[in-house]
């Protein structure tokens, strides 16, 4: 077998058992407890929505994620950021899932999942003021050049 069969095989099993599914979703329907006190809230669809984009971040990036995985982190990190609102939290979860992962890579893993949530909040409600595009592509292109350096701060 090689490696990209077994990335795929390993993806597969991680994500195709319903149970872990179902718990993905329980998970994400419980953080409208704290982020509702936000105005934001998922529905179920939105849930399966953000679980199946989870998948295909993995899968892009070539990941293997074990545990509950990034996105309840992201949203209780992100939900009380000006920058979220109803109307494209779903959307904005969905974008900084996807550039978490990338940048976990471009920062060759030498960051903590928290060390680099945290970078992005400060980085997206300070100099970014909401755009994402600025995060990814100038804001957290330069950090991960930073730490691929060996910049220690």
């Amino acid at each position: 077998m090689d490696e990209d069969k077994i990335f795929q095989y390993l993806i597969g099993q991680q994500e195709n058992n319903q149970l872990t599914i179902q718990k993905q979703m329980k998970d994400l329907m419980a953080c409208n407890d704290y982020t509702k006190q936000f105005g934001i809230q998922l529905s179920e669809k939105e849930a399966l929505d953000l679980i199946k984009e989870r998948r295909e971040n993995l899968i892009r990036q070539e990941r293997i994620e074990f545990g509950e995985g990034i996105i309840t982190k992201l949203i209780f990190t992100f939900c009380d950021s000006t920058y979220i609102y109803q109307d494209n939290y779903v959307e904005t979860i969905q974008r900084l899932q996807e550039i978490f992962y990338l940048y976990k890579n471009e920062s060759l893993d030498e960051l903590t999942d928290d060390e680099l949530l945290e970078y992005m909040k400060e980085q997206l409600d300070g100099k970014c003021q909401g755009d994402l595009d600025y995060l990814e592509d100038t804001a957290l292109e330069a950090f991960a050049r930073k730490i691929r350096c060996g910049w220690d701060d």
